[in-house]
């Protein structure tokens, strides 16, 4: 009887420890990472009735979604959610400052990289992930397999495609407005694949994408085009047949552009909506036919959300307004900072509520550049709606909340971020030349701006919701652990537990 037990005790410890071995070992084939592009949290509500079974409303009746995950840092925009919902981290650890933002002294768009060229076009300007600092979930797949997992990603813009691929990634694939093409660059590879020549050919038989031209990121045929490129590397890579996982990004960039245009209500939004359900439905099935439904992994959120119009929100009897910085502001400051100093210009710009000295200026005038610091913050507090501004090396002893501190220093990269940043009141927003007066933008701390959808579906993922505070940081350490790899390297935020399971 003794030995009896002691073969059952041995059998179930060895079936306890296999199980265990197999779980830690155990991967989904392909991982799909979506981003809607100004997608606000609660248009997951505004459209649910009118979702199509197969769509949007099948991540959320079969998947789970955390209702109540928060943008971390500031400011909220493009190529920051992007590369932080990939990252893990935020801009003082990742770099990504903006969509533009200084680097060395020098302006330069996110992914804006004079060393490489184009592939696929004549377009002389040339992009890649070179000023990216941290590594992405994709990067840390193709290490721990050494390299055999494949990641590409796919977008209308060129950050959108490049920062969640990281700089390792396979291929990213975006847009060229000017001949209707995807394309890529050399950081990737010297010629495109066949199977991505053989459907820009058939983008050149597209009747309603001749018809649109380069507005096409203002329609629904964008995100048409999008997942049409995305279903085609599936194929033409055989993502999710390997050995290895691969893993797949997409970003949907025309309800951004549709957003900024006609903001987020009236016949544009909801059309963009209703096509983009149709476009995760067609998603969905290729998926399914690829891979199989349950062996892959799957997550959908927004890199930020945006604004109601101002002038929607006012006829409302809303506190909302323009902002107008250049129209309103930088001239009458520079003017009170001439008549105090009587020197040249040393404000070198504004990007993202957030002021760029000219510390050169500063230098040849002889001017005390700390008392000009502390001038240009007591300026912009006198300025109309500002809610609070501060110098970022005095961010310690500022009368600012502490969550909008830590926000602030968040997204502060001390080479790229500029010196002072200011927050409007609620409603308010930047509004300069080029801006649709019926349109909107994002950018600050409030909710309208830094609430985010976030649906996870697919293997391993049990059905359900959370109201628990999560935040864009959380995504990749998520998706991590699921897949029993290391973190990207500068990540700061934390697996999300009822997403992790048992």
């Amino acid at each position: 009887m003794r030995r009896i037990l002691i073969a059952l005790t041995m059998a179930v410890c060895f079936t306890a420890q296999l199980q265990a071995e197999t779980a830690f070992n155990e991967r989904p084939k392909l991982v799909v990472g979506i981003v809607v592009d100004q997608m606000r949290w609660d248009y997951l509500g505004r459209y649910y009735d009118q979702f199509q079974t197969d769509g949007l409303k099948r991540l959320i009746t079969k998947g789970y979604s955390c209702d109540n995950c928060m943008i971390n840092y500031l400011p909220t925009v493009t190529a920051i959610g992007h590369t932080s919902i990939y990252t893990g981290t935020t801009p003082a650890f990742h770099g990504i400052c903006g969509n533009a933002f200084y680097v060395n002294g020098v302006k330069r768009s996110s992914c804006e990289d004079p060393d490489v060229k184009t592939v696929g076009t004549d377009k002389k300007d040339a992009s890649s992930p070179i000023n990216l600092l941290a590594s992405t979930i994709g990067d840390q797949l193709r290490l721990h397999t050494d390299f055999k997992s494949k990641v590409i990603s796919v977008s209308y813009k060129d950050r959108a495609a490049i920062l969640p691929g990281g700089r390792g990634a396979n291929a990213a694939y975006w847009i060229d407005t000017k001949n209707g093409q995807f394309i890529t660059s050399t950081w990737y590879m010297e010629e495109l694949p066949q199977w991505a020549k053989a459907y820009n050919q058939e983008m050149k038989q597209n009747k309603e994408l001749a018809k649109v031209g380069k507005d096409v990121g203002l329609y629904p045929l964008c995100g048409h085009l999008i997942t049409d490129m995305a279903i085609a590397s599936l194929k033409g890579e055989n993502l999710g047949k390997g050995e290895e996982t691969d893993m797949l990004c997409i970003s949907y960039s025309q309800t951004d552009v549709i957003g900024h245009e006609w903001s987020t209500r009236g016949d544009k939004t909801d059309e963009a909506y209703m096509e983009l359900d149709k476009d995760i439905a067609r998603l969905l099935k290729a998926l399914d036919a690829q891979v199989g439904e349950g062996n892959y992994l799957l997550f959908l959120t927004a890199d930020h959300g945006a604004a109601h119009n101002f002038k929607f929100m006012e006829d409302h009897k809303f506190n909302a307004d323009a902002w107008k910085w250049k129209e309103d502001y930088l001239m009458e400051a520079e003017k009170q900072l001439a008549e105090q100093f009587g020197m040249k210009p040393v404000i070198k710009d504004m990007l993202d509520y957030r002021i760029v000295l000219d510390k050169e200026s500063i230098r040849e005038q002889g001017l005390d550049e700390e008392r000009v610091r502390q001038i240009i913050v007591d300026m912009v507090l006198k300025m109309p709606h500002v809610s609070f501004a501060f110098d970022f090396k005095n961010a310690a002893t500022a009368p600012v909340p502490e969550f909008l501190r830590e926000r602030a220093l968040n997204g502060y990269h001390h080479d790229r971020s500029g010196d002072i940043i200011f927050m409007l009141e609620p409603g308010f927003y930047s509004f300069g030349k080029g801006s649709s007066p019926i349109g909107t933008t994002h950018g600050t701390w409030c909710p309208y701006d830094a609430h985010l959808p976030l649906l996870f579906y697919g293997w391993k993922v049990e059905h359900g919701s959370t109201s628990r505070e999560v935040h864009i940081t959380d995504i990749a350490p998520t998706v991590c652990q699921k897949l029993h790899i290391q973190q990207p390297n500068a990540c700061i935020g934390e697996p999300i537990t009822e997403v992790i399971g048992d």
